[in-house]
């Protein structure tokens, strides 16, 4: 009888450890998932602005000869943005910033321009974009963050070793482009 009631706790450790180490895979892989959707949701709003940019640079073109390099790498960012990780997201992120503020000097020499209603509704929504995937990146980091704390604590980091796992990387843009260029009139 004794023998019975001590395979029976052994079991019950046993199926509570199992639904433990699947709960905490099931929380690694919900963040892993969430993060990914999140980074989807970059890359899409890092495409927007890079299509906003083209159309500013065709609006542009009309008052100033704009560089031939700066459309042909817009484009090739604009089409490798889909697969992008996120170390090469922070440089896009970086590159996109640079094109966006030499059309503003561009902008600022051209009075005229400034006052199109194409070109500041333009500007307008690419500054829309630029709050989207600042918050965007946020919520990135912060869901790469509890990941990754998870995979430095005990006991997940247990599971998360036991299963593969490695630790997410974060969005890291430069300081001096995290904040959104100013886009005045």
């Amino acid at each position: 009888m004794i023998e019975w009631i001590i395979l029976g706790v052994i079991a019950v450790v046993i199926i509570v450890l199992i639904l433990w180490i699947v709960m905490i895979y099931n929380r690694f892989v919900a963040l892993k998932n969430s993060s990914e959707a999140t980074l989807g949701q970059i890359r899409v709003a890092m495409k927007k602005r890079l299509d906003m940019i083209d159309q500013l640079l065709g609006s542009v073109k009309s008052y100033a000869k704009f560089e031939k390099e700066t459309l042909e790498r817009v484009t090739a960012m604009r089409s490798a943005v889909a697969t992008a990780s996120p170390g090469d997201i922070n440089k896009f992120e970086a590159e996109s910033r640079s094109i966006f503020g030499r059309l503003l000097a561009v902008a600022e020499n051209y009075p005229d321009l400034k006052t199109s209603g194409t070109v500041m509704s333009m500007m307008s929504s690419i500054k829309d974009l630029e709050d989207e995937i600042a918050r965007q990146r946020y919520t990135f980091n912060n869901i790469s963050q509890e990941f990754n704390t998870m995979m430095d604590t005990i006991p997940s980091n247990f599971v998360a070793k036991l299963m593969g796992l490695i630790k997410l990387e974060y969005l890291q843009f430069e300081e001096a482009i995290k904040t959104p260029p100013k886009i005045e009139f």
